[in-house]
């Protein structure tokens, strides 16, 4: 497939149109209210992949934790900085992105942001993002699974290529880097519109074992 192109530049090109579609994922926002309600107010939280900051971002700075968001898009930043001034947005790739100052996260969230990169570079994030977790601090993650390498598809207009794991892999990764899965499912959306097809979806809450 010719004109294949990055997740930077797909997702200038959406911006807000990707939340019209995917802005209101019922097991999203399932996963955001479970969050929220452990995490204390002040919380550290790395949304990555924010997006336009809706809903993760918004969310959690609504329930008054301190939010950094990370995403490739100049646009979808920009967006976010707008959408949500409660929170804090760069434009970074999670595959090079490092922490400021010491410490973690009490909490990572990643939904849907590491699906156009290789294998090799999903299960490397999944790693670097379970790394980033204090002990007893949360992973909260979401993905198209499958065992998929490489494979170009038409995404809402967009000739890209993409990645995934399977969900079994998926799971087995995040204990390998030393979190307890605590809940995980598979579901089904529709996204809103005709710009994109019904995908499955893969949710999974884990949380760092304290010492």
């Amino acid at each position: 497939m010719t004109g294949r192109k990055t997740a930077a530049e797909v997702f200038d090109a959406l911006a807000g149109r990707y939340e019209e579609a995917f802005g209101a994922v019922p097991a999203q926002r399932e996963a955001l209210g479970w969050l929220a309600a452990r995490l204390p107010r002040g919380a550290r939280v790395l949304d990555v992949g924010s997006g336009t900051g809706r809903p993760t971002a918004e969310t959690l700075a609504r329930a008054g934790c301190e939010v950094t968001g990370i995403d490739v898009s100049a646009e979808m930043v920009a967006l976010a900085r707008t959408r949500v001034p409660g929170a804090r947005f760069e434009q970074a790739d999670v595959r090079t992105w490092t922490p400021p100052g010491p410490g973690g996260f009490d909490a990572v969230c990643a939904f849907f942001p590491l699906l156009m990169m290789d294998q090799r570079e999903v299960g490397a994030c999944l790693e670097r993002m379970a790394s980033w977790t204090v002990p007893g601090g949360y992973l909260v993650v979401a993905t198209v699974p499958g065992d998929i390498d490489a494979l170009d598809i038409e995404f809402m207009g967009h000739e890209v290529t993409v990645s995934s794991l399977s969900a079994e892999e998926y799971l087995r990764r995040i204990e390998a880097a030393g979190l307890e899965v605590l809940h995980h499912e598979t579901t089904l959306f529709h996204p809103a519109g005709a710009l994109a097809d019904p995908e499955e979806h893969l949710f999974c809450y884990a949380r760092r074992p304290m010492p």
